[in-house]
Formats: structure tokens, sequence, C-alpha cells
């Protein structure tokens, strides 16, 4: 912030992953905040203490951000409060309503994070430097019609001409973006289709053809190795050690890609779902597959959810299966699974205190066939997390991480 001011600024996202970006945002910025996942809290939050701006999801839960706005305008007490509403602007009715609520100000979704910054400084050094809001249109308000609607609008004019700056500024941003973009997806478009066309026949070849001839490989190559009577050398099982493993790497390849193909056509059938139990069976066959790693695996009992059983195993499986991998190469490897309510919704998290990531990389995290690093020191096929974001999208929830390099990585995600 270019100026320090008294106060707090309040936000309200019922989006669990917005949230946490915005609370990211506020401390990387040093500002002192709030945030709420509904209008109602806010509302009580405003009579406790009041704020020095807020900003407002448009789209959320019982009042939305138009009524919360509205409310807070004409309270005599709180009308002076800068708010900047979260919006697509996909309609021109936005801007009417925005102005409608008494709106000072509107940030389009996504948002980058200088524009926000730039905002913010722009309205809370108006109210420091001048008589910035003129309540005197809440006697006199002007009617419009639009779309055969009346609108009574309230806003003041210092409101109105930052509100359509605000918006005029932001279509210019978007329509420079959607040009763009659309010149990429004329020329796309067709080689996308076939891709798709392409990595299903790829799916269903590499689920015949190639799974019979790995099998072969692993099996005859484990035969030679067990042999007590074998007469191939020590350097000679080394090359075979070798085949065994890059099969098994394969094998462990066309796994996640027909995970990850599965996962894009495969309708959702939740019922409800033990996943404390599913997590212990997941553990056991880990125990298998990595028989060197002895980690201490914490798993709260009784997590009672409602969720795809098989879809949901494949996403336990790829978090806890991470998080055992990850963490193999530390003393006291320490895994937990645990769930908590978090902004009024169910929460489950898998944490490890392993080899982490730098959080700098994390928009990367869940996109396919890319692994952020350790791709010497831990075997994988960075499909695996894509295949639990779309598992995970559509159950209708959300997933995160959070992470700290050589401190671990805890993976959050919700079901509904």
């Amino acid at each position: 912030m270019k100026e320090s001011f008294q106060g707090y600024i309040m936000a309200l996202e019922d989006s669990l992953v917005q949230a946490k970006r915005i609370e990211y945002f506020f401390k990387k910025h040093n500002l002192n905040f709030k945030i709420y996942s509904s209008a109602e809290d806010a509302l009580k939050g405003v009579e406790k203490e009041k704020p020095a701006l807020i900003i407002s999801d448009i789209i959320m839960p019982g009042i939305d951000g138009y009524q919360f706005c509205k409310k807070i305008k004409e309270n005599s007490n709180t009308s002076n409060i800068p708010v900047i509403l979260l919006t697509s602007l996909q309609d021109p009715v936005d801007i009417i309503r925005g102005l409608q609520a008494g709106a000072d100000n509107f940030i389009t979704k996504p948002y980058q994070e200088e524009d926000l910054l730039s905002r913010i400084n722009h309205l809370l050094s108006n109210i420091k430097s001048q008589e910035f809001y003129d309540n005197t249109l809440y006697n006199n308000p002007i009617h419009i019609k639009y779309r055969e609607e009346e609108f009574s609008i309230t806003s003041s004019r210092e409101q109105i001409l930052n509100l359509l700056i605000s918006v005029y500024d932001t279509a210019i941003q978007r329509n420079d973006e959607l040009m763009e973009i659309k010149k990429k997806l004329e020329t796309t478009n067709r080689e996308l289709i076939q891709a798709n066309e392409d990595l299903d026949a790829f799916a269903r070849t590499v689920s015949h053809d190639l799974k019979s001839p790995l099998s072969v490989i692993i099996g005859f190559s484990s035969a030679i190795l067990d042999n007590p009577k074998t007469t191939v050398s020590q350097k000679e099982k080394g090359y075979i050690k070798y085949v065994q493993e890059a099969a098994f790497q394969m094998n462990q390849l066309i796994k996640d890609l027909l995970s990850y193909s599965q996962s894009g056509r495969v309708q959702i059938e939740q019922k409800e779902v033990n996943l404390s139990n599913i997590a212990n069976e997941i553990v056991e066959d880990l125990m298998i597959r990595y028989p060197g790693n002895r980690p201490n695996i914490s798993i709260e009992p009784k997590i009672i959810t409602y969720a795809d059983p098989i879809m949901i195993r494949v996403v336990l499986d790829n978090l806890l299966g991470n998080a055992v991998k990850y963490s193999s190469k530390v003393k006291d490897p320490q895994i937990v699974f645990r769930q908590k309510e978090y902004y009024g919704r169910e929460l489950f998290y898998i944490k490890d205190n392993g080899v982490g990531f730098e959080m700098s990389k994390s928009e990367k995290l869940f996109t396919p066939f890319t692994r952020l690093n350790h791709s010497n020191d831990y075997v994988g096929t960075g499909i695996g997390l894509s295949t639990v974001k779309r598992i995970i999208d559509k159950h209708g929830g959300e997933i995160w991480a959070e992470s700290d390099l050589d401190k671990g990585a805890t993976f959050f995600f919700t079901l509904r």
C-alpha cells in the first residue's frame, strides 16, 4: 500500500479457493483483513467493527453482493464505506445493478493482483483527500428504464464516475484478451478435437495391446532375479532389474493415462462412503508397492461423506501415494488424513512432512504431464494430480495445496 489506513478490509467470498487467494493477496501486501463466507455474517461483522473498505463477490449464498452493498449504503453509519464488487460482467444489467446498489468499483474475475491493489489504493486515497460521497441522491434518486425494467440509481456522481471508468477499463482489457483468444481458438480448435480423439483411441489401445507384453517382461525378469540357481552374473542382474523397473514405470504410466481418460467421461454416482476405510485399504497396498518405506500414517476414523466410491478411491490413492513417495527420504516420515469444518463446509486434507514444493509454481500443480521438481529422485508420470482435479471438479468440489520446500505439503479438498 502506498498509504497506511486505519481499520481493516472486509472480503466476502464463498469459494474456498478464491478465499485463500485473496487471503494470500492481503498478507502479501500487509493489509489488515477479515474474510466472510456469507453476507449475513459480514453484516454482523460490520456492526461489531466498521471496515475501511469492502470487497464482495456478487454471487453469494443467501443475500447476494448487490443486496449486501445496498444494505451497507442505505445505513447512514456505513454509507461512506467504499464497496468493490467482484463480477464476471457478462451483462450490461450488472453495471446498472451495481449503480443501483451504490457500489464504488467493479473488479472482474479472474482479476490481476496489481489491478485490485490499484483500485484499493484509489478508493482509500479518495476517502482521505476529499468529500467522496454525496448522499443527496438517496433522497432524490435517478430513475431509468432498461429492458422493460425500472431502476433507481442512488449513487453519487463520484461513485458513478469511478464505477464507469473501472467498467470501461475492464472492457478494454477483456476485449484485447478476447480477440487474442479468438485467434488462438480458430487455429487450434480442429487440432484439439483431433487430439482428444487420438487420446481416447490411444487409451483403448494401451489397455489391450501394451499391458500384456509388459506383464510378460515383468514376470520373466522377476523369475530370473528370484531364481536362486540362476547363472546370471550380478552385472547382468543389474541390467535385468533396470529393464524391470522401466516396465513397472511404463505400466504405471498406462494406468495413469487410463484413469485420466476415464475421469473425463465417467458419470459420478455419489453415495455414502467411509473415507477412513478406503484410506486404510490404500495404505496397506502402498506398503506393498513401497516395501522400503515405513512412514507413520495417521488416519482419522469414521470420515463419512457422499462421493463416488470408485472415483474417490482414485483421489485418495493418488494423494496418499504422493505423500508416501515424497516423504520417503526424510528421517521420520509423518502423514495424516483428517477432516475439519472450513468456512462452513466439510474440508478434507492429507498432510506430509516430505520434500514439498515451491508455492510460486503451484499454479502448474494440476496440469497434465507437469512435475514441479524431483523428477530425477522420484518416479512419476505427472498425470495423477490432473486426474484428481478432474474427479474433484466432477463432484462439485475444490482442491488446492499449501507447501514449503523441504517442509512438506498439505492437499486440501472438498466434495460438494
